[in-house]
């Protein structure tokens, strides 16, 4: 698997820690469960704070949480399962969220699009013959429909846009 940020391959600084293990000095990924379990304990630890959230919760939970942490896994456990989109949409648009938003599980390359306008911005990539895709800034489209969190602005606000600014004045 390949950690792919800001369209390249990079060394994920994050460990992931089990449940019963003792938390390293440096940035930690832990399990929701632990995360909310030992969330005092956390308060006052130096070093990065990510957490592994899976798709069967609410992301809800999250909020009062989401100022110490900088790192956010979003679990797609399969392909067709796409819960994890609207965690994500949440995150950044509901709650602000800024950190790093993170795709794990299967995360393929025909979905790119689809998670960067849903706000993930790094990619865990199992299949190697995958990473390409990802390395790549996603610009196959140039407009959109629907509104996302990626700020593009959708087609139809464009058109009214244009519609309702003035008209230009022909020159004499």
């Amino acid at each position: 698997m390949q950690l792919v940020k800001a369209n390249r391959v990079i060394a994920d600084r994050y460990q992931r820690v089990l449940d019963d293990a003792p938390l390293p000095n440096g940035a930690v990924l832990l399990t929701a469960e632990r995360f909310l379990a030992d969330s005092a304990d956390l308060i006052g630890r130096p070093g990065p704070l990510g957490v592994l959230w899976p798709n069967s919760r609410r992301v809800a939970e999250l909020e009062p949480h989401l100022h110490r942490l900088s790192l956010v896994a979003l679990n797609f456990p399969v392909f067709k399962d796409g819960r994890a989109y609207s965690q994500a949409r949440q995150l950044r648009e509901q709650y602000g969220f800024q950190g790093e938003l993170r795709a794990t599980g299967d995360v393929l390359r025909d979905q790119y699009l689809f998670f960067v306008r849903a706000g993930f911005d790094a990619f865990e990539v199992r299949k190697d013959a995958d990473v390409a895709t990802f390395l790549k800034p996603p610009s196959r489209y140039s407009v959109f429909y629907q509104p996302a969190g990626d700020a593009r602005v959708p087609a139809q606000r464009r058109r009214l846009d244009e519609w309702a600014a003035p008209p230009l004045q022909a020159a004499e």
